[in-house]
């Protein structure tokens, strides 16, 4: 794969990010880890120093349209400011404290209200900690000590589930099985004579694994899916970490009319502030107070208020039809002008979380290229992982990242298809 991409026309000043990701390199493992890692991809900004809105500004000054929204967390905006005023008002009052503040039976109750197959809810920190979390309670619930993932998902970092194999041993991995997504014949093949020790069936709203189109789920197959859990008494959870409240404002899964015991969530429900929830059934309420989980900042008490404001103000505001819209424009944007330039891409997932890929791309040279080309001319993309819009964006945001992401396929029609 091609990853040093000379893109003429940025004329962008990048000295003081490079010169971060020098000091980096001496300080910190690979100069920096996990999905953060953009050294593979160094026309990617890998600093930023500040954002508002829908606009983000890297470390050297460079203003963006941003269609990655810190990766999902974002949904609201960057500093809205009813959250942002939220905050800061606990902040006054305090954040890590003896024990949990008022505002997490408010938020609790909030989840509670908001979810449909929510009949109570706990918190941690990030998503890896909630499917744990899950995984944890639907084998307290059953004593069984298996789970089925979907091939290729991904479901966080820790040993269990991180896509990575170093430092990972087959123990980690001893009590998983595998099953293709959209396919219930797969699933039923994998438990084979399993059944009677299968604790859950963790299931994603749609296929976003990165590097792969954006394949939505059959309802036939959500539908199925609940039903064989039924049968064989396993807890069916469904990882809405990156989709929550993007999709649906009550659970990704609602509107096909199929519920699920046990949901992990994370990312969008505190805009940017480190939050995650765990939501499940009164079936497994005992079980979730029954294991011991816990963290030294589980329990700040500025994440929940501004995750008790985030989700207060999604709904008012009617935010996942308003993010469904400018996706549907981002969409119908960015598809005529790959036609107009001549090239064969497959744009795919819901509206509002899509992903662009290029055909026949298979080392993703073409990807790495056009996001390069977008960070030229302003617009924040990642070349494998789906972006994200948030309710921030205005007009002419949406009309600034249109003309950057049009000018990127103009740039490489001339380095690819010779003309």
């Amino acid at each position: 794969m091609t990853t040093n991409i000379d893109v003429a026309s940025d004329r962008r000043q990048r000295s003081a990010d490079t010169e971060l990701r020098r000091r980096a390199k001496a300080v910190v493992p690979n100069g920096m880890y996990g999905h953060q890692n953009m050294n593979a991809f160094p026309a990617i900004p890998q600093f930023i120093s500040r954002s508002r809105g829908a606009r983000l500004w890297d470390a050297d000054g460079n203003e963006y349209v941003d269609l990655m929204c810190s990766w999902g967390p974002v949904i609201l905006g960057h500093c809205d400011p009813v959250v942002e005023e939220a905050a800061e008002r606990q902040r006054r009052q305090g954040d890590c404290l003896n024990g949990p503040a008022p505002v997490m039976v408010e938020l609790a109750e909030a989840m509670v209200d908001t979810v449909a197959d929510a009949d109570w809810a706990m918190f941690a920190k990030n998503g890896t900690d909630a499917t744990t979390m899950c995984c944890t309670i639907a084998r307290a619930a059953t004593g069984r000590k298996m789970i089925l993932v979907a091939e290729g998902a991904y479901h966080g970092a820790a040993p269990w589930c991180t896509p990575f194999p170093a430092g990972v041993t087959a123990a980690d991995r001893a009590n998983l099985l595998q099953f293709r997504f959209n396919d219930i014949g797969s699933v039923r093949a994998a438990v084979g004579e399993h059944a009677d020790d299968i604790a859950a069936i963790i299931v994603s709203p749609f296929r976003h694994d990165a590097g792969f189109d954006q394949e939505l789920v059959d309802p036939t197959f959500a539908h199925d899916v609940r039903a064989y859990c039924d049968e064989i008494g396993a807890a069916l959870i469904l990882d809405d970490v990156r989709a929550g409240f993007r999709i649906h404002h009550g659970g990704s899964w609602e509107p096909l009319g199929v519920p699920v015991d046990l949901t992990p969530w994370s990312k969008s429900i505190a805009n940017g502030y480190a939050l995650a929830a765990v939501t499940g059934t009164d079936r497994y309420r005992d079980a979730a107070g029954g294991i011991f989980v816990t963290g030294s900042f589980w329990m700040g008490a500025v994440d929940m208020a501004a995750g008790l404001a985030t989700i207060s103000e999604l709904g008012r505001r009617d935010s996942v039809s308003r993010m469904r819209d400018l996706g549907v424009r981002l969409r119908d944007g960015v598809v005529e002008s790959a036609s107009k330039w001549g090239f064969d891409v497959h744009y795919t997932g819901p509206s509002q979380m899509p992903n662009l890929l290029f055909a026949n791309d298979t080392d993703y040279e073409m990807s790495v290229a056009f996001s390069a080309e977008a960070q030229a001319r302003g617009v924040y993309v990642h070349p494998k992982h789906n972006w994200f819009v948030s309710a921030a964006m205005t007009d002419g945001d949406l009309d600034m990242a249109l003309t950057g992401l049009d000018g990127a396929f103009s740039a490489l029609r001339v380095r690819y298809l010779n003309s």
